[in-house]
């Protein structure tokens, strides 16, 4: 794993880069109070996220990650640094027009869903096209075929009050979807959701996020979320104290932490990672099998 010090190393060679990323930020730090009541929520924290990536941050509880989600979507204003999207400066951007950003740029996904308990499964996601411009007709339509491809095709007459905590879920995703934001932001997204539904819900955000080249920046305590995302950071005491890098098994399709893999194999010049040795023998004793489309399409996620 690679300490907080080689953060900088991480972001800095990249900066010419960053017009190509979804969102940079760089030394984010938020103070909250003075003097001897000081509290430093997040610490001099640089990040940059690409176009389909998903990112997992986790950390204990008061680490400032919630806090750093609130800043990345543009929620908070950092007391110092810099955040990006192409050629706008968040930070520097007006309060006035901020929301604009928001409902266009960002979609959110909170904990405790943030359903409209008086409006039915197609109103809630469609108050939110309308929001950002498009006429009812046009809105319900959207709102219609982005939930009838998260499977509430019959759900969508459904009050909240109707559904399944995983059907919840699927509605927030959908009403983050349907303004086609860059950057997807969940805050505990499984937190309320049992195991089973819970890794369904993150598998389908991930394949989301693959097919649409959507980022997505998830804050959790919930470590089985690792298996989807592409980066794990850990942030303790408002600093990124260490990465993750995850790769995907070509045997079995599991997601593997790249230092930590129980067995790798180098083969025409890459290296392989793997969840036992069982997968890495299995793909030792045919590389090619493994490694045509037609394979890999079993276990996108």
């Amino acid at each position: 794993m690679k300490n907080a010090l080689d953060k900088n190393h991480m972001i800095e060679p990249c900066i010419e880069k960053s017009h190509q990323a979804t969102l940079f930020a760089k030394n984010i730090t938020k103070r909250y109070g003075t003097g001897s009541t000081e509290v430093i929520a997040v610490r001099d924290v640089s990040l940059m996220i690409q176009p389909g990536e998903v990112v997992l941050i986790m950390g204990p509880s008061g680490s400032g990650k919630t806090t750093l989600l609130l800043i990345l979507g543009a929620l908070l204003k950092p007391t110092h640094g810099e955040i990006r999207m192409g050629e706008e400066d968040l930070v520097a951007m007006s309060e006035k027009k901020l929301p604009e950003i928001r409902l266009r740029k960002f979609g959110f996904i909170f904990q405790d869903f943030n359903l409209l308990s008086a409006l039915t499964v197609k109103e809630n996601v469609a108050i939110a096209a309308q929001l950002a411009g498009l006429k009812g007709r046009q809105a319900r339509a959207k709102a219609e075929t982005i939930l009838v491809d998260l499977g509430l095709e019959d759900r969508l007459n459904f009050l909240p009050e109707k559904l399944s905590g995983g059907e919840k879920q699927r509605v927030a995703i959908a009403r983050a979807l349907v303004n086609d934001p860059a950057l997807i932001l969940a805050d505990e997204p499984t937190a309320n959701l049992d195991s089973k539904i819970g890794q369904e819900v993150m598998r389908m955000l991930r394949r989301i996020a693959k097919d649409q080249n959507r980022s997505v920046i998830i804050v959790s305590h919930d470590p089985r979320i690792k298996e989807i995302a592409d980066r794990v950071l850990w942030l303790e005491d408002g600093q990124f104290k260490d990465m993750v890098e995850m790769a995907l098994d070509p045997v079995c399709g599991m997601a593997v932490e790249r230092e930590n893999a129980p067995a790798s194999l180098e083969y025409q010049g890459e290296t392989y990672y793997f969840c036992a040795d069982g997968c890495q023998q299995e793909f030792a004793s045919s590389p090619q099998h493994f490694l045509s489309p037609d394979h890999s399409l079993q276990h996108k996620v």
